[in-house]
């Protein structure tokens, strides 16, 4: 930062107000706390949007889905009577709320919640179940929810202060389960009392949204790209910029 500060005097202007930075995982978050004026100021595009972390704010920042590069179609679906599970969730029984859902709900005959890797394709139960769960582990953030959608599976959201990605522009209750973390006991009656009706709403926005939750090698309309360069404007500073003139 010192470097950039001299040899860009610009960036004095805001302190950095006018400018972002990606970072999604370990590196960028660190390195980021030895310059907390820097941290406080630009825009940070992350992964980790949980209100419990101290280096993000919410508002300022920018959620970023943690989505799979890929360059394959978009896969055949199944239709909704070929979706026999009523939910599914496979993942490493890394934090106290996995390890809850496990426990509760591994022995289940309509509900596959299963604590480590999978021995079949993991496409094959998000593309036969109707909801896919995302549940915090190590951070709020996993690939989970852009599976999801990628194979035509309602998410249903358990992770509480998780400021979900393009908030600002979707409405996730369109297309997506959001229910509390106290919710894993009773998680079985919420998802059976959604009627057929609302379900196949919520599908048929899943597939709507799809577009919004891929990469492109060159970014297409309302690709993962323009929404977070739709995300950034919405978040300009309103901070006012000394010209040239007034230094």
């Amino acid at each position: 930062m010192n470097n950039i500060s001299q040899k860009y005097p610009y960036w004095n202007q805001s302190g950095g107000a006018d400018h972002f930075y990606a970072a999604c995982h370990s590196i960028g978050k660190v390195a980021m706390e030895k310059v907390e004026h820097v941290r406080s100021n630009a825009i940070q595009v992350v992964c980790s949007s949980s209100y419990f972390l101290r280096n993000y704010f919410a508002h300022k920042d920018v959620s970023l889905p943690q989505i799979w590069p890929r360059h394959e179609d978009l896969p055949h679906l199944a239709s909704i009577a070929k979706r026999k599970k009523l939910a599914f969730f496979a993942g490493t029984a890394n934090s106290p709320l996995r390890k809850s859902l496990v426990k509760t709900w591994e022995n289940d005959s309509s509900i596959l919640v299963h604590g480590g890797r999978l021995n079949t394709p993991y496409s094959e139960q998000l593309l036969g179940s109707k909801y896919c769960l995302h549940v915090k582990g190590y951070e709020v953030n996993t690939a989970r929810v852009g599976d999801a959608i990628y194979y035509g599976c309602v998410p249903v959201i358990l992770a509480d202060h998780y400021d979900l990605p393009f908030m600002d522009i979707l409405d996730w209750n369109s297309f997506s389960v959001v229910i509390t973390n106290s919710d894993i006991p009773n998680l079985k009656n919420i998802l059976q009392s959604i009627s057929f009706q609302r379900y196949k709403i919520l599908q048929a926005n899943v597939l709507k949204v799809r577009k919004h939750f891929q990469w492109n090698k060159s970014p297409l309309d309302y690709d993962t790209f323009y929404m977070v360069m739709y995300e950034l404007w919405i978040r300009r500073t309103s901070i006012p910029i000394k010209t040239s003139s007034q230094m």
